[in-house]
Formats: structure tokens, C-alpha cells, sequence
């Protein structure tokens, strides 16, 4: 009978995980590593739990009060950035005395990284090429035909780019970002007019990072007119533009780099400083 309840329970957090991944959600997966040394009853290796974002929960390591405490830090977990963490009832909930010493396995759940590119010009083609290599799934789009043609992206690790022609840019762009959850929008286009409607777009939907490409001076006409539209100061200061971080780029694969890195950077909370910065004056 117990088997038949953990296959049950096993089932559901799979059969959880598959729509949490679906709808775009975050969530840990949290799993019983190791017992405390009075081993109380009601746990067992390898009991698993689910939380996601929203506080709900599927599964459990037993105990209800065990399972309220690992929703409660699951939640600060999701806000780290961190993909693991192993962790000690004790470090998170030392009223619990009789659960000390019990391991559990904090890990995150969420779709891959989407990054939607607005322009598939030099840099949009090779920002797209760098991202689909590191793990993005990527959506190109352009209006211009001739630039999103399948044979441009042959390459294996290029299949997985989305290529879509755009008959009007907003609308294309509001629909490649969806919900926004996860993805990073990376405006590169090549015009005022095309920045401007792409960045509406962006906007509106409120994806996770929207950088813009371009001067400081073709930066201020853009947001400039997107103020006059009545968009809030505090949506347009969320833009990172120009985008990248400064590593000196000048070749359009350079220039990817530095978008790319900006946005990794973004994702995983780093600062973008060098590493070796601590040593030197």
C-alpha cells in the first residue's frame, strides 16, 4: 500500500511539474535527503515536495508543520536566484528539535530562458546564434523576410530558433513575449519607428529584462515619445538602453556578447564587474 501511495505522489508532482513548465510558473522542488538521527515517524527518505510561486503545494515530506516551514523558505529560495541548495531543518526552523539533522534538497523548477530579439539584422542574428548556444530558446523577428529565412540558421544548435516575419512589429512582439514570465526582450532594430513599436509592445506585456539598442541620442527620441504617449516613468526606467554591458565591443558578435552577458548577468543576479576586481586597486 505504501509503494501505491508513493507512486501516487510521484505521479501528481510530475504530472504538477509538466503545467507548471507549461504555463511559464516557477517553483522548487524540495526532497528529503537524509533522516535526523531520532528518525520520528512519519519520514521517509525521499519524500518530495512541490511549491510553486504562488504558495501552492503538491506533495509531502510528512509532517504538516515540516511541510509549512519548507513552503515558508521555498519562497526566499525562488527570490535567491540560486538553482540548488541543500540545507539542514535546523538552519531554517530550529523550533522543529525533532526534525534536526534531517538534509533536505532545495531545487528550482522553471522553463528554460526565453529571449525574444526584434531585429535580425548583424546583431540580432548573432545575439540569436549565441543565445540558442547557451540554452535560450530563442524567437527571432523581422519584417523583412529575406532575413529570417531558415537556411541563415542551419546550424544544429540553431534549429531551435523561432523564426517569425513580422507584418506589424508590435503586435509580433507582444505575441512572441506572451505572458512575459522568463523571457528577455532585446529590441535591435534598425529605426526610430521600429524601436518605438517594438518597445510598446515590451512594455506591455512586462517580461523579465527589455533592453533597446542604439545611441543615447536615438535612446532619449525613442523613450522621449513614449512618455508623451503617458507611459510611466517607472516602466521606462526598467529599459535597459543602450543595452549590454561596456566591454569595449565593436563587431556585431562582440556586440551580442555584451547583450547576452547583460542579460545572463540580469537573471542570475550578478553584478557584471570583474572577478578579479577584489585584488586590484
Amino acid at each position: 500500500m505504501s509503494d501505491q501511495i508513493n507512486k501516487g505522489e510521484a505521479q501528481l508532482i510530475t504530472q504538477a511539474i509538466g503545467r507548471l513548465l507549461d504555463e511559464g510558473g516557477a517553483g522548487v522542488l524540495v526532497t528529503l535527503m537524509s533522516l535526523p538521527l531520532r528518525e520520528p515517524q512519519g519520514l521517509r527518505i525521499g519524500a518530495r515536495l512541490l511549491a510553486s510561486e504562488t504558495g501552492e503545494r503538491v506533495g509531502t515530506l510528512g509532517p504538516p508543520q515540516l511541510d509549512d516551514e519548507v513552503v515558508r523558505l521555498a519562497q526566499q529560495f525562488l527570490s535567491s536566484r540560486e538553482d540548488a541548495k541543500s540545507i539542514k531543518v535546523e538552519e531554517f526552523a530550529s523550533q522543529l528539535n525533532q526534525f534536526h539533522g534531517a538534509q533536505l534538497l532545495f531545487e528550482r523548477i522553471e522553463a528554460e530562458p526565453c529571449l525574444v530579439i526584434a531585429g535580425a539584422g548583424h546583431v540580432g542574428a548573432a545575439l540569436a546564434r549565441l543565445a540558442a548556444l547557451v540554452g535560450y530558446r530563442v524567437t527571432l523577428i523581422d519584417d523583412r523576410a529575406e532575413f529570417v529565412r531558415r537556411e541563415l540558421f542551419a546550424a544544429p544548435a540553431e534549429q531551435g530558433i523561432d523564426l517569425v516575419v513580422a507584418e506589424d512589429w508590435e503586435d509580433a512582439v507582444g505575441e512572441s513575449i506572451a505572458t512575459g514570465r522568463g523571457v528577455s526582450v532585446a529590441i535591435v532594430t534598425r529605426g526610430h519607428k521600429q524601436d518605438e513599436d517594438c518597445l510598446r509592445a515590451a512594455i506591455a506585456a512586462n517580461p523579465f529584462y527589455i533592453g533597446m539598442i542604439g545611441s543615447k541620442r536615438r535612446t532619449n527620441i525613442v523613450l522621449d515619445k513614449l512618455r508623451e504617449e503617458g507611459v510611466y516613468e517607472e516602466q521606462i526606467k526598467k529599459v535597459r538602453a543602450p543595452i549590454g554591458l561596456d566591454i569595449g565591443a565593436v563587431a556585431p558578435e562582440e556586440v551580442a556578447l555584451a547583450i547576452l552577458a547583460e542579460i545572463v548577468a540580469e537573471r542570475r543576479g550578478g553584478s557584471g564587474v570583474s572577478l578579479s576586481s577584489w585584488r586590484r586597486p
